[in-house]
């Protein structure tokens, strides 16, 4: 097994994962910053620098040697600018450096002519997280099928009682006429008497 025989998005969360339990040191203004001046917000992900470097190491691995700017051009996105068209941006050159000096910490890259190589450990690193990704693969085929059942029940739990609420709330509504339409016959029936 090879590392292009796994998809790409299941290999960069198992080496996401790996890097984070290696102890890689996550800076400290990565909780506030965006990645990038196209974005709006920073991520969701409190854990997004682990998978940014997870993914570098990937693009590296697949693409030969990578310099920062080529890096910020592949990370980039249009800016969103109100009226106007929208326009590329590269992405944040510091957050790209920060995960190349991180890989290079742990051996995993480092510098050539052009740009950063994996190194031999990174390759070997990467095969061994794409056995890893497969095996992982192969046990969430097994799993969906129970997970389905339980969602499937969590939802239709859900669906009953959303069902009787609605029924509940109709039959409080129809009570509240029916009373409604006694006291008026009441009161119109008084008048008469009288």
């Amino acid at each position: 097994m090879g590392v292009f025989d796994v998809p790409a998005g299941t290999l960069i969360r198992v080496v996401a994962e790996d890097l984070k339990k290696q102890g890689i040191e996550r800076p400290a203004w990565a909780l506030f910053v965006k990645t990038g001046p196209h974005k709006e917000r920073s991520p969701d992900n409190p854990d997004w620098f682990f998978e940014r470097a997870a993914s570098v190491l990937y693009r590296i691995y697949k693409e030969g040697p990578l310099g920062t700017e080529s890096l910020r051009t592949y990370y980039g996105g249009k800016k969103r600018r109100g009226t106007k068209r929208p326009e590329f941006r590269k992405a944040s050159g510091k957050v790209i450096r920060s995960c190349l000096q991180a890989l290079e910490k742990q051996g995993l890259v480092k510098k050539g002519k052009k740009g950063r190589v994996v190194t031999g450990k990174g390759q070997s690193y990467l095969n061994r997280k794409s056995k890893e990704a497969v095996a992982r693969a192969a046990e969430e085929k097994e799993r969906p099928k129970e997970r389905r059942e339980e969602k499937k029940s969590e939802q239709e739990k859900r669906v009953e009682e959303a069902l009787k609420k609605q029924e509940e709330m109709q039959r409080a509504k129809e009570k509240a006429k029916e009373e409604k339409k006694k006291e008026k016959h009441k009161e119109e029936k008084k008048p008469e008497e009288e």
